[in-house]
């Protein structure tokens, strides 16, 4: 593969539309800049009239209505009901008491959650996690050693998250496959046409984390620790009206969301490294150039690549009339890669001078955990590449994950030495 993209195939007659427009589509999944570029060229406010939602695609329609505070996230007035124990990770029996999580909550709810664990996540606070981080990155690469080839997933890109966020949240280290397997399963959620024996293995796995965590919270309860949670107990009983459903919605979203996204930004930037050896090579040569190639990993090949917002009001964008209700998607991935705003935006440059990126999404609900997703990547990729100078792609296929909103893959071999 060279360093930028000329190998896009021929356009199609018409812009794809509906499913068409997520990973569960073989040219979505595989070649997804080139569907993007064809929608923004031919459709760029696209009705898709099969999932019921506008789907944007040029960069100032998408930063605009990510910043507009106006707009709402909480979809129980604009979804099916199908989607609402999805957000909230509810028991069947008690839908209508679990209120959605932080990242689908509107004002007042939002800036209330996210400011008592906004602590826990800002860029001081992350900072103070660097050496732990490296340690347990070393660690995983030092099980790898001797191997001749490895699912890089599985042995580095999905662990390392994973054990960070259950130091962060006090669990124990040996539920670290558990909280893997919850996690993955639970985001399959978001397949709108997923399988019954699928729907089965999300349900299962949202009882056993949220049994996990409620065992939990009921124990941190009789015996604080130093760990999130403990935190979180702590801010209720200071007044912060913390709810007990709250709690336990705040650690699955942590885990969930943290493990799947993360795992999806240090597979999708080794990825590249290795599908463009010449920047794999600026790389070695200046390993300094590390946050600024991170920076271009997340413009490059987004971990999630499309955002939701609500009007409750008519409203209007690109020149579109949108009528209240309506879902409005951005495509983070096509933002990304607007030529207007990126000079050659298929070609993955390290040293690209301009990297900032729509991929944490922005305004006021831009990712709280980015700070922590960006120093894992950092350091996790950095350290793979000082152990692993000559690594390259394996002998099989890579397989990326057949599911909506993210991009990452679920199998990627790579050769060590």
């Amino acid at each position: 593969m060279g360093e930028t993209r000329d190998d896009l195939k021929a356009p199609h007659t018409a812009p794809k539309t509906g499913i068409g427009l997520t990973a569960l589509d073989d040219d979505y999944r595989e070649d997804l800049y080139r569907v993007l570029d064809e929608m923004r060229q031919a459709d760029p406010v696209h009705r898709d009239r099969e999932l019921g939602r506008l789907f944007l695609t040029r960069h100032d329609d998408v930063r605009a209505v990510l910043r507009d505070k106006s707009l709402h996230v909480d979809p129980r007035g604009a979804l099916p009901d199908s989607y609402i124990r999805l957000i909230t990770n509810a028991p069947k029996d008690r839908e209508d008491e679990f209120e959605p999580s932080m990242i689908f909550s509107d004002e007042p709810d939002h800036m209330r959650l996210r400011r008592l664990v906004s602590q826990a996540f800002n860029p001081r606070s992350i900072e103070t996690m660097r050496i732990r981080i490296g340690e347990i990155a070393d660690g995983l690469l030092d099980e790898m050693e001797g191997k001749g080839e490895v699912d890089f997933i599985k042995a580095f890109a999905g662990p390392l998250p994973t054990i960070v966020i259950a130091e962060m949240l006090g669990v124990p280290l040996d539920r670290r496959d558990d909280f893997k397997r919850w996690s993955d399963d639970i985001v399959l959620g978001f397949d709108p046409i997923a399988s019954p024996e699928t729907r089965q293995r999300i349900e299962a796995s949202s009882e056993a984390m949220r049994a996990f965590f409620t065992e939990t919270i009921a124990r941190r309860r009789q015996e604080r620790s130093d760990d999130l949670i403990s935190d979180l107990i702590r801010a209720e009983e200071e007044g912060e009206k913390l709810t007990n459903d709250e709690i336990l919605s705040m650690c699955t979203l942590l885990l969930t969301a943290g493990n799947v996204t993360t795992t999806d930004l240090i597979g999708n930037g080794v990825h590249a490294l290795l599908a463009h050896p010449a920047e794999f090579e600026k790389l070695k040569a200046d390993p300094d150039l590390i946050e600024n190639a991170v920076e271009e990993m997340l413009r490059y090949d987004s971990p999630v690549t499309d955002s939701g917002r609500f009007p409750l009001e008519p409203y209007e964008v690109g020149g579109v009339a949108v009528e209240p209700g309506r879902s409005i998607s951005t495509s983070l991935a096509a933002a990304n890669h607007d030529p207007s705003v990126y000079p050659e935006p298929h070609k993955f440059d390290v040293t690209r001078e301009d990297t900032h990126n729509q991929s944490f999404g922005g305004g006021m609900r831009i990712c709280l955990g980015a700070p922590l997703a960006r120093l894992e990547a950092q350091i996790g990729i950095a350290k793979l590449i000082e152990r692993f100078p000559d690594m390259k792609p394996g002998t099989s296929e890579s397989r990326r994950r057949h599911l909506p909103s993210f991009r990452g893959f679920e199998k990627m071999p790579i050769r060590l030495h």
